[in-house]
């Protein structure tokens, strides 16, 4: 982190100690516990005032080219990317203008576009220029935040987007640590850990309900996240039940074994956008179970997927 920090600031023009960065970014993860991209954050702004360097100066160091989606490969890290918006969410958050994915030929990543950053808004399948957006990880995959140093460039071209959309048809064989009744922080909703954000560290969080589990279509296996609207429809799980039961129970865990019952050794045929690891399902179909199978046979196959993951 200390060499990514002294890199753009000598790109800029400015020698800065590799030593007296480590000292500094120690100083904030180690003895503060502040979380690494906002002690990262903390440490180039003092340098930029150490320095009177404007955050332009520091920007254009660093995003001189065009990044290919693929290659984007670190959190923190100011880019220019140019893509294909693929799909844009319907979004709660009052901090958020936008949410959705962006694309190439080389693949996709989700974006988000702050609404302090008083950005104009994109539409489906318009291509942009994205520049001076940053990096970021979102549920372990890479992402672009825009903020107000961000700017959107409309162009009058289209782009092939690498095919991400995938449908696949198989039985839940496993459902993962993460499922059921979660919190996530009210600015970034990412998901929190002991009511901690990576982020914007202790946050009042906002309940949301979720099933990360295993797809297996009898030749592969595959990650697959459902949001909160298609678990409630695939479970019959709506978030005031899954509240309702973790007050009960005083363990939010609960929630997550209740959805295990229901969909363990269950057939469904699902559609979505594979990014990283998961496939985000957006639309999702319960089949009968195949003939001759019985669901002790599918629940048999998830025991034996679990050891060996």
């Amino acid at each position: 982190m200390a060499e990514e920090i002294q890199s753009v600031f000598k790109e800029a023009g400015v020698d800065i100690d590799i030593g007296e960065i480590e000292e500094r970014l120690k100083l904030l993860i180690e003895k503060f516990h502040v979380p690494e991209q906002e002690a990262k954050r903390s440490v180039v702004n003092y340098f930029l005032k150490e320095h009177k360097i404007p955050r332009t100066q520091l920007m254009s160091a660093e995003t001189q080219t065009l990044e290919h989606i693929k290659d984007i490969d670190a959190p923190g890290r100011w880019v220019n990317v140019k893509g294909k918006v693929v799909q844009l969410w319907d979004n709660k958050s009052e901090a958020v203008s936008q949410v959705g994915l962006i694309g190439d030929s080389s693949g996709v990543v989700r974006f988000v576009k702050w609404t302090s950053a008083g950005l104009p808004d994109v539409r489906l399948d318009g291509v942009y220029l994205f520049k001076n957006v940053v990096t970021d990880v979102w549920q372990g995959q890479y992402s672009i935040k825009l903020n107000k140093n961000s700017e959107i460039i409309p162009l009058d071209e289209d782009i092939e987007v690498a095919s991400q959309q995938n449908t696949m048809v198989g039985a839940i064989v496993a459902v993962q640590q993460g499922s059921g009744l979660i919190k996530r922080c009210p600015e970034c909703k990412r998901a929190l850990i002991k009511n901690t954000c990576n982020e914007h560290g202790k946050v009042e969080g906002v309940y949301d309900l979720r099933i990360k589990a295993v797809l297996d279509d009898g030749v592969r296996t595959q990650d697959v996240l459902f949001n909160r609207e298609l678990t409630e429809i695939t479970t019959g799980i709506t978030l005031e039940d899954a509240k309702e039961m973790a007050k009960r129970e005083f363990d939010m865990e609960v929630v997550k074994g209740e959805i295990a019952k229901r969909v363990l050794g269950r057939y469904f045929k699902v559609r979505g956008n594979v990014v990283g690891q998961y496939l985000l399902v957006d639309e999702v179909e319960p089949l009968p179970p195949i003939e001759g199978e019985e669901i002790e046979d599918v629940r048999a196959r998830a025991m034996q997927l679990m050891e060996a993951r």
